[in-house]
């Protein structure tokens, strides 16, 4: 019997985050394990009139490719890749994995290669998004290898995705109606507005935001979601920021991460595990060591570190930074092949000032 729980969470993506309409070209990517999340949404986008398209893939297949493919097979982009990017409607990424480090083995200069080949495919569908040309959404499936990462049994672990998600409650709509109305509350107020600072014992960091626009995360991009951000003024960030929380790419968990900035570039970068991998990322091109977004966690629903970024970017009483691609929508003209998230917990002697202004002091908004 499927989860009552399981066919809201795909209502909810088809109807609130897509916004599906009759011929839409869906395209849905997924890992195996989320066949279930699939099949409903899949099922669900047909109803409403779409077109879907379902590619599944895993991270051990991509670990198989990577580890065998030379320098020209790593730039190789396949025509159903660009055709996707290039003229899809929607594009859904269901999250899953039966192994949540298959690709830490992969030599990283081959991740970054990767990656650097992919890089004029993903400005595309940001800039495709950004005119509102494409629909996007990140889910994640509740499977027991994430449960395992978040130190969870299954069961607990699926209670905690579907109430981050309001699955749990009669109409999650209307949850995600009311997390809006009071995100766009701080957005309205930062609207105009020039310098933040971040002060904290885990922090020490200015940035412009004069000329950029906060984008309200409400669910429609990421699913669940629950934050505020924008893309900072490039040549802006100065300080210093000692990450708090592990950081998770390409099937390495980085953990004691600390950026140090200045003139808008990170010029010194340090890690207490796996500082390599940080560094090969961060030489991935000339974006790559610049911000391309600074958010406020907003979700209170959510206290809990997990090991996955999707939800762990949103916990009520942090922010975080991504280094590299910016959102065009934004206001950001950072490029790369990268957006990696970096998570600081500012819940205890913090603050955030906004010109001069105290906006966000130990975890909660002032104003």
């Amino acid at each position: 019997m499927t989860d009552p729980r399981l066919k809201k969470l795909a209502d909810l993506l088809v109807h609130y985050s897509l916004g599906i309409q009759p011929g839409d070209w869906v395209w849905i990517r997924a890992d195996p394990v989320s066949e279930p999340l699939v099949r409903e949404v899949a099922a669900g986008a047909a109803r409403a009139g779409g077109n879907p398209t379902v590619l599944m893939t895993s991270d051990a297949v991509t670990e198989a490719i990577l580890r065998e493919s030379g320098p020209e097979q790593l730039a190789w982009i396949s025509p159903v890749e660009r055709a996707l990017i290039e003229q899809a409607d929607c594009r859904l990424n269901i999250l899953g994995t039966s192994n949540t480090r298959a690709l830490t083995s992969l030599d990283p200069e081959k991740q970054k290669m990767y990656g650097q080949a992919r890089r004029g495919l993903l400005d595309t569908w940001m800039q495709r998004s950004a005119r509102k040309e494409a629909r996007w959404n990140v889910v994640q499936y509740p499977c027991p290898a994430f449960a395992q990462e978040a130190d969870m049994s299954l069961g607990a672990y699926e209670d905690f995705v579907y109430a981050a998600c309001f699955c749990d409650k009669d109409d999650p709509v209307a949850a995600w109606d009311s997390l809006h109305a009071s995100q766009q509350r701080i957005v309205d107020w930062l609207k105009g507005k020039k310098q933040v600072a971040v002060k904290s014992p885990n922090a020490d960091l200015t940035l412009s935001v004069e000329g950029r626009t906060f984008i309200n995360s409400d669910g429609r991009n990421n699913m669940p979601s629950g934050e505020v951000f924008t893309g900072p003024v490039e040549d802006s960030a100065s300080g210093w920021v000692q990450f708090t929380y592990p950081a998770i790419h390409g099937g390495r968990e980085v953990e004691g991460v600390r950026l140090e900035f200045k003139d808008g570039k990170v010029v010194k970068a340090t890690a207490e595990k796996n500082e390599a991998y940080l560094l090969s990322q961060l030489d991935s091109d000339d974006g790559a060591r610049t911000l391309g977004e600074f958010a406020i966690g907003t979700n209170y629903g959510i206290q809990r570190f997990t090991k996955s970024i999707l939800f762990d970017e949103k916990i009520g009483g942090t922010f975080h930074m991504a280094v590299g691609a910016g959102y065009p929508e934004t206001g950001s003209v950072n490029k790369s092949a990268i957006h990696w998230d970096f998570i600081c917990d500012l819940r205890q002697d913090s603050e955030i000032t906004v010109d001069g202004e105290l906006l966000y002091k130990d975890g909660a908004f002032v104003i």
